[in-house]
């Protein structure tokens, strides 16, 4: 039996693609025609394109990768809004635990 690795292997995850904007609409899906907007034809609406290589993604493959690019930012997003985490001694004095007399805040000090 061969040796099996649990969890997923690297044919089983989806590559994760670096998108840019589109360089023709730069991003806005549409470029200006003469008397009304026309949808981009090198990004086909969308307004991304794979870096380096400008090329256009198929819809079911641009919707991963935008929730895989939304999935990222959400992730930076609440790393930026969360507290910061204190380690060590300080941690006792920054929240409260409610050990102390009274409900207050007790540090053993």
């Amino acid at each position: 039996m061969q040796n099996v690795k649990k969890g997923l292997q690297d044919g089983f995850k989806r590559p994760r693609l670096d998108l840019v904007h589109c360089p023709v609409c730069k991003g806005r899906a549409v470029v200006k025609g003469v008397f009304y907007e026309l949808v981009c034809t090198d990004c086909n609406g969308s307004g991304w394109v794979v870096a380096g290589s400008r090329l256009v993604l198929p819809l079911e493959e641009l919707v991963t990768q935008l929730s895989f690019k939304l999935q990222t930012a959400e992730r930076e997003i609440h790393m930026l809004k969360s507290p910061c985490r204190t380690d060590g001694p300080e941690q006792q004095h920054q929240a409260p635990n409610r050990l102390g007399a009274g409900g207050t805040n007790y540090t053993g000090d």
